[in-house]
């Protein structure tokens, strides 16, 4: 009977951290969908965190990469005074990248609702 208390415990554990970390990720991004995403792009800071191999195959037109691996050490070039647009692979690296910025004082932070795999915009891609 212990052991199936621990199991209960360690899945009620598991939940809530789950449940924080979806809420932690809502607040530090907002999510854009393709339309929103695509009007507002050319006030902003489009930022591609797929890993390089993936960005050169293809990417959002004026998007840069900087691949959520070395996004801790390379981000510091954002500028603050403009909004950040985020794309990652299908919107789940995007959080991580905006949980960094947000924690370091940035505050226009928007990415792309699923990601480059559902983006139907132009792309620039190896021919």
């Amino acid at each position: 009977m212990s052991s199936l208390w621990i199991i209960v415990i360690l899945l009620v554990i598991v939940v809530g951290y789950m449940i924080f970390n979806a809420i932690i990720n809502k607040r530090s991004v907002e999510e854009l969908n393709q339309y929103e995403f695509h009007q507002g792009m050319r006030k902003a800071q489009v930022i591609d965190v797929r890993e390089k191999v993936d960005y050169d195959y293809g990417h959002i037109n004026g998007a840069r990469n900087i691949p959520i691996t070395m996004f801790k050490q390379r981000y510091q070039g954002l500028r603050k005074d403009q909004p950040i647009y985020l794309c990652d692979a299908n919107g789940i690296a995007s959080y991580r990248a905006a949980r960094i910025l947000k924690k370091n004082g940035y505050k226009d932070i928007y990415m792309l609702k699923g990601g480059y795999k559902k983006w139907t915009g132009k792309i620039k891609s190896k021919k």
